[in-house]
C-alpha cells in the first residue's frame, strides 16, 4: 500500500489560487474545493493524483453534445488518459472576486488568480485536472471568451508585470492576503497564437508552495493553465505539457 502525502498548513495558502482549486474531484468522498476556495488540509489525501485518487468521480466532467463554443472547448473526462478531470461547482465557502494587489503594476498577475483570467473576460469555463501518475499533481484549466483586442491587451500586460513584479506582491481578496514572491518568466513552449508563462511561489498561513502558470492566447480566446503540488513537497512543478496540447487541441476545434 502507498503512503498517503504529509497533509500541511500549506493548504491555507491557496485561497487566493482559486483556478488552481477547481473541484478536482477526490475519491473516498474527499473532495478538493472548487473554483475560489481553499482546501479543508484533511481532504488533501483526496485530491486527484494523490494515492487512492484514480477512480471516477461525482464531479468528474463528461462528454456534452453541443453547448456553447466555450463548454466544447473545455476539457473532459476521457480527453486525457492519466488524468482525472473535474467540473464541480464552486465552493459556497470560497471567497468571490478578483484579487487586488499591493502593487498597481502587479495587478494583472493577482486578477489571473481570481475567478476570471481579469474582469474583461466575457465568460469563462473552469476544469480540475489531477494526474493518475505523478502523485500530488493538480492542475487547473480554463477557458475565456474575449473581445479580440482585449486578449490582446491581457497578454502584453501580463508579460509587463511579470517583468516589472519579480520581488513579488502581496493580493487581498475577501479580507483573505497571501504574498506572491520569486515572479519569474518560464520558457514554456505552449503554442497558439502568444503566450506568457511564469513561476512564482504563493505564501500564507505559515505556508508555501510554488506555482507554474501558463496563459496562452489563440484568437479571441484566453487559456489559462496552473499547477502545483498539493502534497507539500515543496517541489517545482510545471504544467504538463500533453494538457496544454489538448487544452489548445480542443479550443481550435470548437471554433
Amino acid at each position: 500500500m502507498r503512503k498517503k502525502p504529509r497533509v500541511t498548513a500549506r493548504a491555507a495558502t491557496l485561497a487566493l489560487l482559486p483556478a488552481l482549486l477547481l473541484a478536482a474531484a477526490g475519491c473516498g468522498g474527499a473532495t478538493t474545493p472548487a473554483a475560489g476556495g481553499h482546501p479543508d488540509p484533511k481532504d488533501a489525501a483526496g485530491a486527484p493524483g494523490a494515492p487512492g485518487g484514480a477512480g471516477a468521480a461525482s464531479g468528474a466532467a463528461k462528454p456534452r453534445a453541443g453547448g456553447t463554443r466555450l463548454e466544447r472547448s473545455a476539457m473532459e473526462q476521457g480527453d486525457l488518459p492519466d488524468y482525472q478531470v473535474s467540473a464541480q461547482g464552486k465552493n459556497p465557502n470560497a471567497p468571490d472576486g478578483q484579487p487586488q494587489a499591493d502593487r498597481k503594476a502587479c495587478q494583472p498577475l493577482a486578477d489571473v488568480m481570481g475567478d476570471e483570467p481579469d474582469p474583461a473576460a466575457r465568460a469563462t469555463v473552469n476544469r480540475g485536472i489531477g494526474s493518475r501518475k505523478q502523485v500530488g499533481l493538480a492542475v487547473s484549466a480554463s477557458v475565456s471568451s474575449y473581445a479580440a483586442s482585449d486578449a490582446e491587451a491581457l497578454i502584453a500586460r501580463l508579460k509587463d508585470a511579470v517583468a516589472a513584479c519579480g520581488t513579488g506582491f502581496s493580493a487581498t481578496v475577501q479580507k483573505q492576503t497571501g504574498s506572491y514572491r520569486d515572479v519569474r518568466a518560464a520558457a514554456y513552449g505552449a503554442g497558439g497564437d502568444e503566450s506568457v508563462s511564469w513561476t512564482t511561489t504563493v505564501t500564507g498561513s505559515g505556508a508555501s508552495a510554488p506555482v507554474h502558470v501558463v496563459v496562452v492566447r489563440q484568437a479571441d480566446t484566453i487559456v489559462r493553465l496552473m499547477a502545483l503540488d498539493v502534497t507539500g513537497a515543496d517541489q517545482k512543478v510545471e504544467v504538463p505539457h500533453e494538457v496544454a496540447d489538448k487544452q489548445l487541441e480542443k479550443v481550435r476545434a470548437a471554433r
